[in-house]
């Protein structure tokens, strides 16, 4: 779909949050420092839209906290609850863009877009990409309705879902190892490919009216990640549990398996309420139920959830969501499988008939395995 503004003047809130696209020299390194009006004064704008800036914090976004991600949910829901406003573009580091920008998008309700961007290389350098993403960025706002949470970068339009930062320093930071973007922006228009497919959003959590100018988040529930690797014990797993925490993300090998040892572990987290994901380490594809002996199939058995093709931060992302959300205890995994529920579709491998089933092919299975040939 081509997405070509009308001549109606657009009004589009900037959120300013610190990042590589505020960061100045230190002396010794670069660190956010530069005001949301300094970095919106690098960039040109397109014409017939004027922008807004909140300063909401400058930090580096490795140094993103969930107390920060509930006030800037907040300051989101507060610039939309201005009818004049037609979107908003958030400048925010790239480390953690990826975990900000899922966190929105599962509590995203208004037509309205919310676009995230960043820069790979600081303000005031010759190369800065940072004007430019910008630009774009309020153009993708200023434009499209009803496709969430978006992350644009270096010209590409993404859906926050799945979205994650797979360059640590080329200017095209961002894609989705599993999916393709949802398309491009250029010379004026948007083009989109698709709409991006997303669960129904969350009403805005209590916790969101914190402010954000606390480091630590007193009485935010802890969700915790734990690889597996060879030699891999629960040991830190379990220390995970023996520190408080309410979630576990577990990023297992291949696709979503560990050790019978870590089954053990996870019945008994689950047992005790804590919620348990199983995600993989390999960049791309699903996770299944394939293999037992300590791999997916137990780990579900035991009462572990897989999370489809999202990958660890954007997995303790929405356990976190589903821990801060007003539902009963005893209705939050479900609740938390539907926000780790993403595209339907079936790997060849695991259909009827294959070397994986030992059964013969349905012929919905055939099918579905014949049009993903």
């Amino acid at each position: 779909m081509e997405w070509i503004r009308d001549e109606r003047p657009r009004r589009i809130t900037l959120i300013s949050t610190g990042g590589t696209i505020a960061s100045r020299w230190q002396g010794s390194g670069y660190a956010a420092e530069a005001a949301g009006s300094d970095v919106l004064d690098a960039s040109a704008l397109p014409e017939g839209v004027t922008v807004d800036v909140v300063d909401l914090f400058n930090v580096n976004s490795s140094r993103m906290t969930s107390l920060r991600q509930l006030a800037l949910l907040n300051a989101v829901h507060d610039a939309l609850a201005d009818p004049g406003v037609d979107g908003v573009v958030i400048t925010h580091g790239t480390d953690t863009l990826e975990e900000s920008a899922f966190f929105l998008d599962l509590h995203h309700s208004d037509p309205r877009p919310v676009v995230l961007t960043g820069a790979q290389r600081p303000i005031g350098t010759g190369d800065s990409d940072g004007p430019g993403n910008v630009y774009d960025a309020v153009q993708v706002a200023a434009s499209v309705r009803d496709l969430g949470v978006l992350v644009v970068f270096d010209g590409v339009v993404h859906p926050a879902r799945g979205t994650v930062k797979t360059q640590t320093l080329a200017s095209d930071a961002f894609s989705d190892p599993s999916a393709p973007s949802l398309g491009k922006v250029g010379f004026g228009k948007v083009d989109t490919r698709r709409s991006p497919e997303r669960p129904a959003p969350l009403p805005l959590p209590a916790a969101a009216l914190a402010t954000a100018d606390d480091d630590a988040a007193p009485g935010l529930p802890r969700v915790d990640v734990i690889t597996h690797h060879s030699d891999a014990d629960p040991l830190l797993f379990r220390a995970a549990l023996a520190a408080g925490a309410r979630g576990i993300v577990l990023v297992a090998t291949g696709a979503g398996n560990a050790t019978p040892d870590f089954v053990d572990a996870v019945r008994e987290a689950v047992e005790e309420g804590v919620l348990v994901t199983v995600t993989t380490r390999v960049p791309a594809g699903p996770v299944a139920e394939i293999y037992t002996g300590g791999g997916a199939v137990d780990l579900v058995a035991a009462g572990a959830l897989l999370t489809g093709t999202l990958r660890a931060a954007q997995t303790r992302i929405a356990v976190l969501s589903a821990l801060l959300s007003d539902v009963s205890p005893n209705h939050r995994t479900e609740l938390l499988r539907g926000l780790l529920i993403g595209p339907a579709f079936q790997e060849p491998a695991l259909s009827a008939g294959s070397r994986f089933s030992g059964g013969a092919p349905t012929p919905a299975t055939a099918s579905a395995s014949s049009a993903l040939r």
